[in-house]
C-alpha cells in the first residue's frame, strides 16, 4: 500500500469513523474507556489478540477462523471476508467489511499496511483473498449483503464486477467507496444484526412442549 494511499486512508477513516463510534462510546462502561493500548489510544479489548504474522493471507481461514467481533464462521463466509493487516503485523480477520470497518475504526493509531477482500468473481472454493486497492466493489446491488441490508460485493476483477452489476443492480466503486458506505449504513445495520441476535436468544429460550406418549398397544378415540 502506497504511502500516499495510506495516508489518505487514515483521513477518511479519522473523519468516518469518529462519528460512527461517537454512539458507540457513550455505550462503553468507564473500565473499558480507561483500559487503553500503552502505544495508542485503542482500548485493550479491541487490540487483534493473534501474534503478529508478516504474511497473515497465507493460509488466512485456518489462521483466522473466526471473526473477532461477530463470532461469525469465516469459512462459511469466505465469500465476503476480509483481512485486515496492520503495519504492526497485527491482524484482524473479520467476517465482511462491516466487522473490517469496526476494525479500522477502533484501531486509528495502527495504520494498515494492506487490507485483503475475498474475490466473489471468483470461482474457487473458498475464494482467494485480493489486495483492496486492485479491487472493484458492487455497492448496493441485489446480491445479498453479510452483516447489511447494503451488500458490498468485492471483485479482483472489473469485467466481473461490471458483469455481476449487469445482471444485479448496484453501483460501482473502490474500496474507499465501499468503507464509506459501510460506515454510512452502521446505525441501521447494527439494529438490524441486534434484532435477530435477540429474536433467536428469544426463539432457542423458549421451553420445548413434549408431546404424551400413548401407552403401546392403545388407539386414540374413534367416533361410533
Amino acid at each position: 500500500m502506497s504511502d500516499s494511499i495510506q495516508a489518505d486512508r487514515r483521513q477518511i477513516l479519522r473523519l468516518l469513523a469518529v462519528t460512527t463510534a461517537a454512539a458507540g462510546a457513550a455505550a462503553l462502561s468507564p473500565p473499558a474507556l480507561a483500559a487503553k493500548c500503552d502505544t495508542d489510544g485503542t482500548p485493550l479489548q479491541f487490540t487483534p489478540k493473534t501474534a503478529p504474522d508478516p504474511n497473515p493471507q497465507d493460509n488466512d481461514i485456518a489462521k483466522y477462523p473466526k471473526c473477532p467481533y461477530c463470532a461469525m464462521d469465516r469459512k462459511q463466509y469466505h465469500h465476503s471476508r476480509h483481512l485486515v493487516h496492520y503495519q504492526d503485523d497485527l491482524v484482524d480477520g473479520t467476517c465482511s467489511l462491516h466487522c473490517a470497518a469496526i476494525s479500522l475504526a477502533l484501531n486509528l493509531d495502527r495504520g494498515p499496511k494492506a487490507i485483503y477482500a475475498a474475490d466473489f468473481g471468483a470461482k474457487a472454493d473458498p475464494k482467494p483473498l485480493v489486495n483492496v486497492d486492485a479491487a472493484t466493489y458492487l455497492i448496493g446491488s441485489k446480491l445479498p449483503g453479510v452483516m447489511t441490508a447494503q451488500s458490498k460485493v468485492a471483485f479482483g476483477s472489473k469485467a466481473d464486477a461490471e458483469a455481476a452489476k449487469a445482471k444485479e443492480g448496484g453501483e460501482l466503486g473502490d474500496f474507499d467507496a465501499a468503507l464509506k458506505a459501510a460506515y454510512q449504513s452502521m446505525a441501521n445495520d447494527t439494529l438490524m444484526i441486534r434484532k435477530k441476535r435477540a429474536e433467536k436468544r428469544g426463539a432457542s429460550a423458549k421451553p420445548v412442549t413434549k408431546t404424551k406418549k400413548r401407552p403401546a398397544g392403545t388407539r386414540g378415540s374413534q367416533p361410533g
